[in-house]
């Protein structure tokens, strides 16, 4: 058996855990400092903007296709092995379009989307305003939907992931934190990880996959030489709330304009948000309630029901933002059987699924070339 350390167990390390879990061969143990999706997932709103994305060709967009086709088979697969439903909001994203809009870019999209088999409808305000009577603002010229983009909740997957995860034999340490590794030279000059250094001691590993989100440079820091990638905080925070009755009398898609989303969760309750702060000069980041005040402004001048609103829970959370393209999934340079599943920055819980994918394809590959840490 190949033994496989996964770092990190957000949303990504979760499902990468979970599609390693039928992969013959195996044995994973996923390592993490705290509880699962108590970093950048627990503090996501879940929406999945894949197919509304100008995203239309490239690594960006089979990423995002990849992962809204794994998830309409991945929910219903953890529903059915766990005996227990996974909130997932099938009615789509609608997105709001304000005054000075510029909508040929947007019947350029739902031309290349109708070329990809993926509807996208363009509304006009008159529409807008029948169907979703909620939405009152002067501003909203019109929409685009989007019926194939989804939305969930990104602590209950995680937790579903773990726990299917768990009952195919992957082994979850948490309150383990990974320090460093032990390493040795091959002899085609790549390192080869033999060892993690953990809060528990010594972990043997013939592979490691570090999904660790803003832990991940501090982990492949080993002075003199700079991390090969550096990924910094860009802190959002959000609002849960409860109107004194719901929005709307029918089940609706996530609602979202000028970067605010109106999300639903069921009843007369709802997630606003999310700002987006970034660091000062020394890598510092702190809650802005300037700017959340405005989302809910926004939120509000979309849907003025909101201004009646209970809230009910407030949080902020740090996305792990690289300083190259996002998501960073690959090799890591100079070793042997690290792999680098990291720095998803605003997009964790839409690519979880097409990340896990590629990381197993890779894996596997590397396997059947006869590499292996040992």
């Amino acid at each position: 058996m190949a033994h496989v350390v996964i770092v990190g167990c957000g949303i990504v390390g979760a499902a990468i855990a979970y599609e390693l879990s039928s992969v013959p061969g195996l044995s994973v143990t996923v390592c993490d400092r705290k509880s699962p999706a108590a970093e950048s997932t627990g503090a996501a709103l879940g929406v999945l903007m894949g197919v509304i994305s100008h995203k239309t060709k490239g690594r960006a967009w089979k990423l995002r296709r990849d992962s809204l086709e794994r998830y309409e088979t991945l929910i219903p697969e953890l529903e059915t092995r766990l005996d227990r439903p996974l909130p997932y909001n099938r009615r789509g994203i609608l997105m709001l379009g304000f005054e000075g809009e510029n909508w040929s870019r947007w019947e350029e999209l739902a031309e290349i989307r109708r070329s990809q088999g993926l509807p996208l409808e363009l509304q006009d305000a008159e529409t807008v305003r029948s169907r979703y009577p909620q939405i009152q603002c002067d501003r909203v010229t019109g929409a685009i939907y989007s019926p194939r983009d989804r939305q969930l909740d990104p602590t209950a997957l995680t937790r579903a992931l773990v726990d299917a995860a768990r009952q195919n034999g992957v082994t979850f340490n948490f309150g383990v934190g990974v320090d460093g590794w032990e390493i040795a030279e091959n002899g085609d000059s790549q390192k080869i990880c033999q060892t993690l250094k953990t809060d528990t001691g010594t972990l043997a590993a013939d592979w490691v996959v570090v999904a660790a989100g803003l832990g991940t440079t501090p982990l492949l820091e080993t002075p003199p030489q700079p991390p090969p990638v550096t990924i910094r905080p860009v802190l959002g925070q959000a609002l849960q709330v409860r109107c004194p009755q719901p929005l709307a009398t029918s089940p609706q898609p996530v609602i979202t304009g000028d970067d605010v989303h109106i999300v639903p969760l069921g009843g007369a309750e709802y997630w606003v948000g999310a700002t987006v702060e970034f660091p000062d000069a020394d890598g510092n980041v702190e809650a802005d309630t300037e700017l959340l005040d405005r989302v809910v402004e926004g939120a509000i001048a979309m849907c003025p029901a909101l201004k009646e609103a209970e809230i009910l829970r407030q949080w902020s959370g740090l996305r792990p933002r690289p300083d190259q393209p996002a998501p960073v999934i690959s090799p890591l340079t100079g070793f042997k059987n690290i792999l680098l599943a990291t720095g998803h920055y605003r997009n964790g819980v839409l690519l979880a699924p097409a990340t896990a994918l590629k990381i197993r394809d890779l894996l596997i590959e590397r396997m059947e070339d006869g590499e292996s840490g040992n």
